[in-house]
């Protein structure tokens, strides 16, 4: 039994729902690794990506950081930060508001879409951690943590 069986499988667990809570977490950070790995080459971490993917979605339509944060995956993060780590790679740019001095608006660059295109091919290769599943169970498991959130 692998180190990962022996604690989803611990019977120190108070019950179902405390073993579904820490089996989630684990798999969570489970598949957050196996996506950082695949963007370290590319100087990219997950909520910059997350960003990129949030840019790219407004077909060129700017966006605050302020909503960008808003729509984040993981929304505590620091999105001016991120925002002007982006734009050091190059990968988006902002410009002042015209309508709101105080706010700036973001927009991807060609090279920031370039690079999405890039990595979907990457990680659309971790599609195979649910080949072990069939067409009906993923539905199921994606009603299931829908639901979770609720």
């Amino acid at each position: 039994m692998t180190l990962e069986e022996q604690l989803i499988n611990s019977e120190t667990f108070t019950g179902e729902h405390h073993k579904a809570r820490v089996n989630i977490l684990y798999s969570g950070y489970w598949l957050g690794q196996r996506i950082a790995e695949i963007l370290k080459p590319y100087d990219i971490s997950l909520q910059q990506l997350d960003i990129l993917r949030i840019l790219e979605r407004q077909n060129k339509a700017p966006l605050s950081t302020l909503e960008i944060r808003e729509q984040m995956i993981i929304g505590n993060a620091d999105a001016s930060r991120l925002v002007d780590k982006l734009c050091a790679k190059q990968l988006i740019w902002k410009k002042p508001c015209p309508h709101d001095g105080r706010k700036v608006q973001v927009f991807i660059d060609q090279k920031g879409i370039a690079l999405l295109t890039v990595l979907d091919k990457k990680i659309s290769g971790l599609n195979e951690i649910t080949n072990n599943l069939n067409q009906k169970e993923i539905k199921v498991l994606n009603q299931l943590l829908n639901k979770l959130r609720a």
